[in-house]
């Protein structure tokens, strides 16, 4: 829709986990499903709340699952300003190969981080029988 910008999450921005009122709250609804193209790790980055996730685009990587969501463009600008280091906001190729605004981390936060990357997602690591910090 005019004055709305699609943002792919791939975390804890996700329907049903804990950050995605940070979304609702902005007036974003749900555009759909799907996977990144097969260039990116997923990594849960050490620090910070158990719900960490850090998509890094990579030359040996899977799809992962995301959704994509739609913001108006004041919610955006006041979503992404409150997004911490090292977190960003970039370009993803989706399994389509359309691109959308979303998620990324810097590599350098990826160094000490466990790669999750086989789960194919976040909700399916944090669904898996171990506890978020054991390996």
């Amino acid at each position: 829709m005019p004055g709305e910008i699609a943002i792919a999450v791939v975390g804890a921005h996700m329907s049903g986990m804990p950050l995605n009122h940070e979304l609702t709250e902005r007036g974003a609804r749900s555009l759909q499903a799907t996977r990144t193209a097969v260039h990116y790790r997923l990594c849960a980055l050490s620090g910070g709340p158990p719900f960490r996730p850090g998509l890094l685009r990579a030359a040996a990587g899977a799809a992962i699952d995301l959704e994509v969501w739609a913001l108006p463009a004041a919610g955006f600008g006041d979503f992404v300003a409150s997004i911490p280091a090292p977190l960003s906001i970039g370009k993803l190729t989706l399994e389509d190969s359309s691109e959308v605004s979303g998620f990324l981390v810097e590599s350098l936060a990826t160094e000490d981080a466990r790669d999750v990357t086989d789960f194919g997602g976040w909700r399916a690591y944090c669904a898996r029988d171990t506890g978020p910090d054991e390996a």
